[in-house]
């Protein structure tokens, strides 16, 4: 709603200031160094009245109640007989005064103003010099009653065009709105919903570890409070720090190591110290969860590679995974992934850039983000 009023507010911002503009005008027309012809700045003023009305019904009546309603057929029938009932209306309104915007209305007051007195006689107007005025043209000799016909046509098709293109930008950022809203209660559920199973298989490994290394069981019920803890509260904020995100990349990797054998071979580099910036929580879980899910073959060999290295405003991350043919893939991209590239569109625009590649012997992930 404050959105809608604020494109609102700047339409009616543009709006007024064409009506201030066009009050202001025949002022500064009418006005030189002789006189100021009162009388004609109110006669352009009257003959602003019916395009005044013509506006303010296709604005305020026809516009909202017809055209944006989906019933253009009225909308254009409607402002036909407006037209039509303006011109016949201004043509007996005018009948005694004087049509508006004639070349004699447009001329004479000028030509008829004495000099005023004291004026330098080089500066004295010489009506002998004074050159005849040209033969109208083609264009000025059609009756005026067209004439407020197409200026008529004008104003309703900058009015229109107007409106239409204020509603446009809300509805595009109403549509922004919704796609981040989206993406944000998806990323929640992805918060609250990430790998089930992975906290059963952790806990079930955990249990089995407790009879074999209770020192290694400690730690990794400790490492998945930390990861439940990043998951439940850390990622609630817009913004965390990079440390965090490492380390929770890190716990993630060493409670999934419980699971497998020394045929997975699973490496995690950070090249560069981590410097001192924030980032959005869980920008690359998707990705480190999607390459243990269709990464990891228990018949055979099987790597995982996990990178993060960070150069001068910018972070780079890399993982990159076997590509056993024994495991069916949904596809090269689930859901996961569809998603958090629409969040890093959503977050970063194009300042990013996610390369996927999916050959036969591997499946890697690179995204490289501003910091």
């Amino acid at each position: 709603m404050k959105q809608e009023k604020l494109f609102k507010g700047f339409e009616y911002i543009i709006l007024g200031f064409i009506g201030v503009l066009l009050f202001v005008l025949p002022i500064f027309y009418e006005y030189d160094s002789y006189s100021m012809d009162w009388d004609r700045v109110f006669n352009i003023w009257k003959a602003y009245i019916p395009f005044l009305l013509l506006f303010s019904l296709n604005h305020f009546v026809l516009l909202p109640y017809f055209f944006f309603r989906n019933k253009k057929i009225y909308f254009l029938i409607a402002n036909l007989l407006l037209i039509i009932g303006l011109t016949v209306s201004t043509r007996f309104v005018f009948k005694d005064s004087g049509r508006p915007f004639t070349r004699e209305q447009m001329e004479m007051p000028r030509r008829n103003r004495p000099p005023r007195e004291g004026l330098p006689p080089h500066r004295m107007p010489d009506p002998r010099q004074r050159h005849p005025l040209p033969q109208q043209s083609p264009l000025r000799q059609l009756p005026p009653e067209l004439g407020f016909v197409l200026l008529s046509i004008l104003i309703i098709g900058f009015d229109t065009g107007l409106s239409l293109s204020v509603k446009w930008v809300a509805s595009e950022q109403d549509r922004v709105n919704t796609e981040k809203e989206m993406v944000e209660s998806q990323l929640a559920f992805l918060r609250n919903q990430v790998s089930p199973h992975f906290f059963m298989n952790t806990l079930n490994n955990i249990h089995s570890l407790m009879d074999i290394d209770t020192e290694e069981a400690k730690e990794s019920i400790i490492r998945l409070s930390k990861l439940m803890r990043h998951l439940l509260y850390d990622s609630e904020v817009k913004e965390i720090p990079i440390e965090k995100e490492v380390q929770f990349v890190g716990n993630y990797i060493d409670l999934m190591k419980l699971r497998f054998s020394d045929k997975v071979k699973i490496t995690f580099d950070i090249s560069s110290e981590l410097p001192n910036i924030t980032i959005p929580p869980l920008l690359f879980t998707s990705y480190v969860e999607n390459a243990f899910k269709h990464g990891i073959s228990y018949q055979q060999e099987s790597f995982i590679h996990i990178m993060f290295a960070f150069a001068e405003h910018e972070l780079y991350f890399k993982v990159e995974n076997s590509n056993p043919k024994s495991i069916q893939k949904e596809g090269p991209s689930g859901v996961g992934l569809v998603n958090s590239q629409k969040r890093l569109e959503l977050l970063y625009g194009k300042n990013f850039e996610l390369n996927i590649s999916d050959i036969k012997e591997s499946y890697t992930v690179e995204l490289k983000i501003p910091v």
